[in-house]
């Protein structure tokens, strides 16, 4: 828990104001206390959870609960109105700003996109539903998403018209071969 929080300060610049460094203290120590042993120990500290849980979403107006699979470097940008659903997940060094929505298209398909490592996510976009979005792939501001981003990509519009994007200095040309949503999620009805 501590190296996370280490990484997490140092993603944060060394901010230890930074709202998006409260949210993720409480996210990281929301993710420990699931290895604490026995129950009977637990308990208390899934009731402080809760309650710093709550203080963090009134106070930064974050919603970012333990059960999300979060990577390394999660860096939160702006605090306000940002919304993650407990079955998205989130590779290493991602990036996301105020107004962000990360969830469910639909509430009786309750499956959230996988977010790739190094991916940036622009003010107020909203990423939904069963979907794949790739590695290195910048969302633009208030883009709505509800397709499967390929890696290297720009996602801008609503709803978001996918663009290819040069690789930056430095940046693997293809670090992961591409997964389809369909191959991630499984479902009895095929994904549009």
């Amino acid at each position: 828990m501590f190296e996370n929080i280490r990484q997490d300060l140092a993603a944060h610049r060394g901010d230890w104001g930074a709202q998006g460094f409260w949210a993720m203290t409480v996210y990281r120590f929301g993710r420990w206390r699931y290895g604490v042993r026995p129950a009977l120990l637990r308990k208390p500290l899934s009731l402080l959870y809760r309650a710093l849980y709550k203080a963090v979403q009134i106070v930064t107006g974050i919603e970012l609960p333990a059960e999300v699979p979060v990577g390394r470097g999660f860096v939160i940008e702006h605090a306000g109105g940002i919304v993650v659903s407990g079955f998205a997940r989130f590779g290493d060094h991602c990036r996301i700003r105020n107004g962000v929505v990360v969830g469910l298209a639909r509430v009786d398909d309750p499956c959230a996109p996988w977010i790739g490592d190094h991916v940036d996510i622009g003010a107020g976009a909203k990423v939904l539903g069963r979907i794949r979005i790739g590695h290195h792939v910048h969302i633009g501001a208030n883009a709505v998403v509800l397709q499967d981003v390929p890696d290297h990509s720009i996602a801008v519009g609503v709803p978001a018209v996918i663009k290819p994007r040069r690789a930056m200095p430095g940046e693997p040309v293809s670090p992961v071969p591409p997964v389809r949503a369909a191959d991630v999620f499984p479902a009895s009805e095929p994904v549009q």
